[in-house]
């Protein structure tokens, strides 16, 4: 079975989707607002893979059911580090999945990147949602 971090490298996101639990709850570095559920949260996390560029985790840290991963990648020719911070239920799916980056300009133009998909995830979400009959 692959793991998170090798299917995120990969770019398998369909395997990241099957990881997630239908509730979990995404907080954006770049979002005032928590996103719940699996529809709207594989949905950023395809267009995610498309805005970062040389994308690798540098280092994990794992407790129980917590996990950090560390990464450093580009996006529009800067350098950003960040940290997905994921809590695993008991069922072994992604129940919480919060990231974070830096430094602050490397983060606006994360925002930025997203802010011109964001019709497009919420649409890919809501089509989702639809054939899951929700």
């Amino acid at each position: 079975m692959v793991t998170f971090s090798e299917a995120v490298v990969a770019k398998d996101l369909d395997a990241v989707e099957d990881m997630l639990a239908d509730e979990v709850v995404f907080t954006s570095p770049v979002a005032y607002r928590p996103y719940p559920g699996k529809a709207i949260t594989i949905s950023i996390l395809r267009a995610v893979v498309e805005v970062f560029e040389d994308f690798k985790y540098i280092r994990e840290i794992q407790d129980d059911h917590e996990h950090a991963y560390i990464f450093t990648a580009e996006i529009n020719g800067l350098s950003v580090t960040g940290c997905d911070f994921l809590t695993f239920d008991e069922e072994g799916k992604i129940a919480d999945f919060m990231v974070m980056v830096r430094p602050l300009k490397a983060a606006q133009a994360l925002a930025a990147a997203m802010a011109d998909r964001y019709p497009s995830i919420q649409e890919a979400a809501a089509r989702i949602e639809e054939t899951q009959g929700k």
